[in-house]
């Protein structure tokens, strides 16, 4: 498994409308796309702003087979709808290391 992680900083009054959208139009987008298993916001209590996502693919090959095309249409259909900014400031990779149970 690969966790795609995005951090984002968007102001605290337009914060949930941001994570309806997301749901509306990023994860609908997300879930026709083979790989991809699953997606979690995660809201810091500490900083009001900020704004993580861990997305969770199957495969790395899977996720980045995702044509640019597709996903600046996607962007593109989001940003519009929402008419606040929100500014990106961390995209990561990680990938998921499991061991045997050493009972």
């Amino acid at each position: 498994m690969v966790i795609e992680l995005l951090k984002f900083r968007i102001s605290p009054k337009d914060r949930e409308k941001y994570i309806q959208r997301d749901a509306e139009i990023w994860t609908a987008a997300l879930v026709n796309y083979p790989g991809f298993l699953g997606k979690e916001l995660w809201i810091n209590p500490n900083d009001p702003e900020e704004l993580v996502m861990v997305i969770r693919w199957e495969t790395r090959q899977q996720w980045k087979s995702i044509l640019q095309q597709e996903i600046d249409a996607i962007t593109e259909k989001f940003d519009k709808d929402l008419k606040f900014t929100y500014e990106m400031v961390e995209s990561s990779e990680y990938q998921v290391r499991k061991f045997p149970n050493s009972n």
